[in-house]
């Protein structure tokens, strides 16, 4: 008897991919095969985003492809999982009745009830806030070397132009010894880079109980116990680090660490005062400022990513220089840059004085303008120099080239570094003399293999070739 196959779509964020890698691992128990092509799979999964409208609607997309091709083969079933799924449960019943199961972010678990065949239509009802754990089945779909890990699901945070709690729930933390057993096994199999991810990573552990001693769990608490594990990654990424929650000991943790590489990913979202209160984010511009100075002092050569969103109801123009004011001073090595997108179910979502979207995309472009300038000029930095490499193949541009990232840049998110001498497999750690730099990307050749320690590099101040105001 031939295996069942299924047809798999993963969409948004890491954090939703890690979910999609559950249920396929779920379906590898079962006994279904993972196939490439919709048309031969007697199940179809998509695994949905609903934090802003774009992702809606390319999820959306999706979920009518699919239901197309269901209607036409008798015998498919189609399965809508994930954060659409449980944030407009009824609505979705209603108008997709193409769709065979609704399975929630709460739910993931259920899966398998789907896979035996024994599950209602709707599974996404339930509220939110499954944990996974390092038992759970997992079908890894990133390359070998690098893996994500959740630490969290949820968030506690109340910001007013996001949605995510009200259908992720709150945040709810694993256990420090579920996640390292969970590294050690990834580690096992080859993996050299886990990307530590959560919705809100540094406010890790608040929720669960406290030490015998009577302290609070933090995410310190988890990165010293990483670093004990073996065998050990070779790199440990922090990413989605909100800026109120840097207790000293975290940074020391940072700073001292063997694994935890010098890269932050803290989205920081605006820098006035006036439109951070009306997002409700913590602290000001002064608080964020003299963070990102001590992290800086404490850990010589960081790399530091952030996310800004601009257009926000109310924003002024003297909000917006503000901003531009503030990416110019810092001069962060990565930024993504975000258009308000008016939310359902949001309180920005009735704030007055709306921004018009063709001004609020105008400022987008701005920014993003003043970056990939200020980007450009931080890679001159490291042109001479040798750093560490994690190659990743073939290069997609020429199969003449290899490429690869260095500690400064995340899976899928920064740039690339294109190795145009030497040989090495996927995977491997080799040491690249840059030779050239551009808006996002470095270029060079392999000079040896192997680690080069330390990882911090001690950088020259930038000089930004280009500092008008808009």
């Amino acid at each position: 008897m031939s295996k069942k196959k299924l047809y798999f779509v993963s969409l948004g964020c890491p954090k939703n991919r890690v979910d999609s890698e559950m249920m396929l691992g779920m379906a590898g128990q079962s006994g279904y095969e993972i196939v490439d092509e919709a048309e031969g799979a007697d199940l179809l999964v998509v695994n949905t985003c609903s934090f802003i409208e774009q992702a809606r609607q390319e999820s959306v997309d999706v979920i009518l492809d699919l239901a197309e091709l269901r209607s036409a083969h008798e015998g498919k079933k189609l399965v809508v999982a994930g954060c659409l799924s449980q944030r407009y449960p009824e609505q979705l019943k209603e108008e997709l009745p193409e769709v065979d199961h609704f399975l929630g972010t709460g739910q993931i678990h259920r899966f398998q009830e789907i896979l035996a065949e024994e599950a209602p239509r709707d599974l996404a009802s339930s509220a939110p806030g499954w944990l996974y754990t390092h038992n759970s089945p997992r079908l890894q779909s990133t390359p070998f070397y690098t893996a994500y890990v959740k630490i969290a699901e949820g968030c506690d945070r109340t910001c007013s132009f996001c949605a995510i709690p009200s259908f992720r729930g709150k945040q709810k933390s694993r256990p420090i010894e579920d996640i390292v057993e969970e590294v050690r096994q990834l580690c096992s199999r080859g993996v050299k880079e886990i990307n530590l991810i959560a919705q809100e990573l540094n406010g890790y552990g608040r929720d669960l109980p406290k030490s015998p001693t009577g302290a609070r769990i933090e995410l310190a608490d988890l990165l010293e116990a990483l670093e004990q594990v073996a065998p050990g990654p070779f790199w440990i990424r922090l990413l989605y680090m909100y800026p109120h929650g840097f207790t000293d000991r975290l940074i020391g943790a940072i700073a001292n660490s063997k694994r935890v590489i010098p890269y932050i990913d803290m989205p920081l979202q605006h820098a006035s005062d006036a439109v951070l209160r009306r997002m409700r984010r913590a602290g000001t511009q002064q608080d964020i400022r003299q963070l990102l100075d001590k992290l800086r002092g404490a850990v010589p050569g960081i790399t530091l990513r952030s996310t800004f969103l601009v257009g926000f109801p109310g924003e002024t123009e003297a909000d917006f220089q503000q901003l531009y004011d503030f990416l110019q001073e810092q001069r962060f090595d990565r930024v993504g840059i975000f258009a308000f997108s008016r939310e359902e179910g949001t309180a920005s979502h009735d704030l007055p004085d709306q921004v018009d979207p063709e001004v609020a995309e105008e400022r987008r472009r701005i920014l993003y303008e003043l970056q990939t300038e200020i980007s450009k000029n931080n890679l001159t930095r490291y042109l001479g120099r040798t750093i560490e490499v994690i190659v990743e193949g073939v290069s997609e541009e020429s199969d003449l080239l290899l490429e690869g990232r260095f500690a400064g840049q995340a899976p899928d998110i920064d740039g690339t570094i294109y190795i145009n001498d030497g040989q090495a497999s996927p995977g491997s750690i080799v040491q690249v003399e840059i030779e050239q730099t551009g808006d996002h990307d470095l270029v060079g050749g392999i000079v040896a293999h192997g680690p080069l320690r330390p990882v911090a590099i001690s950088l020259p101040p930038l000089v930004l070739q280009h500092s008008e105001s808009p």
